[in-house]
């Protein structure tokens, strides 16, 4: 390729990558971090908690599920203990609404889009969190910590109070970066 040609060719590139996005945009802070395990203690991925200066957002990266869409929730309680991690309590939800995108009184803090997982039994996305950062933080870093569950069905994003997503397969502890 030409010289001038290479030029246009990163300036394009330059441009359509930052095309819809500006700085204010750009997580610029990791805030937390879990690690999630299933029961039998194998690792289950990650999920990476970033900042800008107004807002929130979980960046996950899971493996060793099974294909298909799985619910993801924020529970109230930091703990996760097996086999059935029902020590993270119900989901977090600070504002006491009730559960799912398509409820009339919802959704809530701990609300989160189903993880679709694919046939290599991974998956990965990035999910901003509901609310000003400060507000979110504080919610998630209370006194009795947050976890983050995997479910081994998916969100009808509905019922109240779990969005009727099954056991709870993989779960991890958030905790300040």
């Amino acid at each position: 390729m030409h010289r001038p040609a290479r030029y246009i060719v990163a300036l394009l590139a330059t441009a359509a990558a930052t095309a819809c996005t500006s700085v204010g945009d750009i997580p610029t802070d990791r805030v937390g971090q879990a690690t999630l395990s299933f029961a039998n203690g194998l690792p289950a991925g990650t999920v990476q908690l970033v900042a800008d200066g107004a807002s929130v957002s979980a960046i996950v990266a899971v493996t060793g599920l099974p294909e298909g869409q799985h619910g993801f929730h924020l529970h109230a309680v930091g703990k996760c203990e097996a086999p059935d991690f029902t020590s993270a309590g119900p989901h977090l939800n600070p504002g006491g609404r009730t559960h799912g995108t398509m409820s009339s009184g919802g959704a809530h803090l701990g609300d989160m889009p189903n993880l679709t997982v694919g046939a290599s039994g991974t998956a990965t996305a990035t999910i901003p969190l509901a609310g000003p950062r400060d507000t979110t933080l504080a919610s998630i870093f209370d006194s009795d910590g947050t976890a983050v569950v995997i479910h081994a069905d998916p969100d009808d994003y509905r019922t109240d109070p779990a969005g009727n997503a099954g056991k709870r397969i993989a779960c991890g502890v958030i905790r300040r970066s």
